[in-house]
């Protein structure tokens, strides 16, 4: 399985310590996407079977639940079965939970555990699969659905229009900055969420933690790489790119 090994050997490069289990018969789950000239998704197909046997058995495992008593937050995403969702919410107890909500359809198992996310991370595709609306909603009618289900924070992306974000304190937008030459946009919403998780666990504010998010997006989105690297000089040029939070009328 050459491509567990990849995973495998980049975990061990960046210094994570590796929990996981090898299924002997199961080939480890993979996403292919295929792109046009802008760096935009065509068509992807996504092979996530083994999510659906392992996860919920590995939260039975004592080694991962040592782990996650250990941890300072937990971040997950949708490809979580739904049991899978519940029993990692009762596992975590009072720890922050973030959650990556990887498409309309996978978002509405996170509908149980709204009231247990510390923050959902979306696009408004997916924001609208889980407040059953139009496509021509409102961002107010979006925010106004969302909390009525019981999700206390969220950001939401809209490619190059403004993005969404509340909390418990405040609801806002933040325009994201036109990008010179979009090289993929692979891992662009998985960098808005770490790079706004990182902002959150260093104690940053949450308007200033979602511009941090947006300035990691910014980099990604210039690059072919889901992962990019780049100096702390780079990504404060990034951020000096991103405006202020407008509070939403």
């Amino acid at each position: 399985d050459p491509a567990g090994d990849a995973v495998a050997l980049a975990m061990e490069l960046a210094g994570i310590k590796d929990s996981s289990v090898v299924f002997m018969d199961r080939p480890t789950p993979s996403y292919t996407a295929i792109l046009d000239e802008n760096g935009d998704v065509v068509a992807a197909i996504a092979d996530m079977a083994l999510y659906e046997l392992a996860l919920p058995k590995q939260l039975r495992r004592r080694k991962v639940r040592d782990a996650i008593s250990s941890a300072n937050a937990i971040f997950c995403d949708a490809n979580l079965p739904p049991e899978g969702l519940k029993r990692l919410a009762e596992l975590a107890g009072s720890l922050p939970i973030f959650a990556l909500a990887i498409s309309p359809a996978k978002s509405l198992r996170l509908r149980p555990v709204f009231p247990e996310l510390a923050c959902l991370f979306m696009n408004r595709r997916e924001a609208l699969a889980l407040s059953d609306l139009e496509q021509d909603a409102s961002l107010t009618q979006i925010h106004a659905a969302l909390r009525d289900q019981g999700l206390r924070s969220a950001i939401i992306t809209n490619g190059g229009n403004a993005a969404l974000a509340f909390n418990s304190d405040n609801v806002f937008t933040i325009q994201p900055p036109e990008v010179p030459g979009i090289a993929d946009v692979t891992g662009a919403g998985d960098a808005v969420a770490g790079g706004t998780i990182a902002a959150l666990m260093r104690g940053e504010p949450f308007e200033q933690a979602c511009r941090e998010g947006m300035a990691a997006s910014l980099l990604t989105l210039q690059v072919h790489s889901a992962s990019p690297k780049f100096s702390q000089h780079e990504f404060d040029q990034a951020l000096a790119c991103i405006p202020a939070a407008i509070p939403l009328a």
